[in-house]
């Protein structure tokens, strides 16, 4: 079974859980790696539901019990991490000394986990689904809405037509008129998850404009209008998300773009470098 079966099986079920079980679902993805080693007791200690109800929550995604579901994990998350090219930890001594190296030891935990959980095959999706778009709009709030205008001038950088939705005096949804179904939104959403992101997701969904999003985990409010998400580990000491594993995403998308089209790029790059040297001359 591929590292991301069991995530799509509990996202697929994941309407369709009672309120207990979901609560299972989310501590499941959320700590996906450490299930192998937490017996079931531990993890209704955990989530504040029975045993019993962990085990129906198994059975309902298509396991013979919790045992089965948590080898099954242990099997797939060995294979998936074999050869996977993740970079040290800083040594845990050095972590003790100050505050920037637990930020630093955070911020490589979290690249390396976003490494480890996301599926190639969903990443260079994204890719094609962004290179045949006849617009790109990127939409995100907060510290989201920083990072889908950081999008938006990369893609813009490689010869997408790429433009981020205006956070001012109209609505996302507003935004969505002139969009059609060749167009492309790229949303960002990240906790406290915001309810104008989800609105606008959902309305695309109904008008048939395709939607990707960057999140930090698949069962999301917003994955359910969404062709296909990545997840992004956005762990952080202070009371908003982390960007750094963002970031990497977001240069590793705009990079794969400008390889899988080349010559887009290059007729970008010329242009911009032609653009810069005129500004230059006028300058001096």
């Amino acid at each position: 079974m591929r590292y991301q079966t069991i995530k799509e099986k509990i996202r697929q079920n994941y309407g369709n859980l009672p309120g207990n079980q979901k609560k299972i679902a989310d501590f499941v993805i959320d700590h996906f790696d450490q299930i192998p080693f937490r017996n079931v007791q531990q993890i209704s200690q955990s989530t504040g539901t029975s045993v019993a109800t962990i085990v129906r929550f198994a059975q309902r995604i298509g396991f013979s019990g919790f045992s089965e579901l948590r080898e099954e994990i242990a099997s797939t998350l060995q294979g998936h991490l074999q050869g996977s090219a993740l970079f040290p930890l800083i040594d845990q001594e050095e972590l003790a000394r100050n505050t920037l190296t637990l930020v630093a030891n955070q911020e490589i935990t979290n690249i390396n986990q976003t490494l480890a959980q996301i599926e190639m095959a969903n990443f260079h999706l994204v890719v094609d689904e962004i290179l045949k778009a006849k617009r790109v709009y990127t939409m995100g709030l907060g510290i989201s809405n920083l990072l889908c205008q950081i999008l938006a001038y990369q893609l813009n950088q490689v010869g997408i037509d790429a433009h981020p939705f205006r956070h001012d005096y109209s609505y996302f949804s507003e935004q969505l008129l002139p969009l059609n179904k060749n167009d492309l939104i790229v949303a960002f959403s990240f906790p406290p998850y915001s309810v104008e992101t989800i609105e606008t997701a959902r309305i695309a969904r109904e008008r048939g404009i395709k939607l990707i999003a960057l999140t930090n985990r698949d069962s999301s409010p917003v994955t359910p209008y969404c062709l296909v998400n990545l997840c992004v580990r956005s762990e952080n000491m202070l009371f908003t998300n982390s960007f750094s594993a963002i970031s990497v995403l977001i240069n590793a998308i705009s990079t794969e773009c400008a390889v899988k089209n080349k010559s887009r790029a290059e007729v970008t790059a010329t242009e911009i470098d032609r653009m810069m040297f005129a500004q230059k001359n006028i300058m001096s």
